[in-house]
């Protein structure tokens, strides 16, 4: 079954039963409940539920997770409120990331004819966030998506393709709009101001 859902099939609810016990919902449910200055409970918190989990990150209350234990955080990791992992599969996040409010990585889709439904059928791809990614508020970044280095995804983007490094990218469906410059460390200018 692994290997199905590895190989992005369909597969059911009930055939994905046996990875209920990696599932950390109470926990998920006690970090947001736990003080914001409470640094210490929040990190052990974290550390418990997600995969892994780099130096000196901040994910701030509430976020959500199907499983929190496929998530991998690397150092420097900035996530702001309303976070949501659909992590039926791995999501890979790297150093320097920062997402904003209301952000959805869903690893997780759906057939599209109702009777490949049944049992909640659906299909899994892992997501990947490299290095130094900003990702703007009420992004929903699909299955199997890799955004490269450095890029910028701007507000109310629908990633459904890969991003290259480098780039600033928004829009439904996303898509690139230009290169990072030089120029662009002397302005804080966006392209019509979809970033935030």
């Amino acid at each position: 079954m692994l290997d199905r859902i590895r190989a992005g099939l369909i597969y059911t609810e009930s055939e994905a039963s046996f990875q209920a016990p990696l599932r950390r919902a109470d926990l998920i449910f006690e970090y947001n409940q736990t003080r914001p200055s409470d640094t210490d409970r929040r990190g052990a918190l974290l550390r418990s539920i997600l995969g892994s989990v780099g130096e000196r990150a901040v994910l701030h209350s509430p976020f959500h997770a199907g499983f929190g234990s496929n998530v991998h955080i690397g150092d420097d990791f900035f996530g702001n409120v309303n976070l949501t992992f659909v992590d039926d599969v791995d999501i890979g996040i790297g150093n320097g990331v920062m997402i904003a409010p209301s952000v959805t990585l869903t690893t997780t889709g759906h057939p599209v004819h109702p009777d490949r439904r049944v049992d909640f059928a659906r299909f899994s791809e892992p997501i990947v966030i490299e290095d130094k990614v900003w990702v703007g508020s009420n992004v929903v970044v699909m299955p199997g998506v890799r955004i490269g280095y450095g890029a910028v995804i701007g507000a109310g983007s629908v990633v459904t393709k890969d991003i290259p490094p480098m780039v600033i990218a928004f829009g439904a469906p996303c898509r690139v709009v230009r290169a990072i410059a030089d120029g662009d460390m002397t302005s804080r200018s966006s392209p019509a101001g979809a970033l935030g």
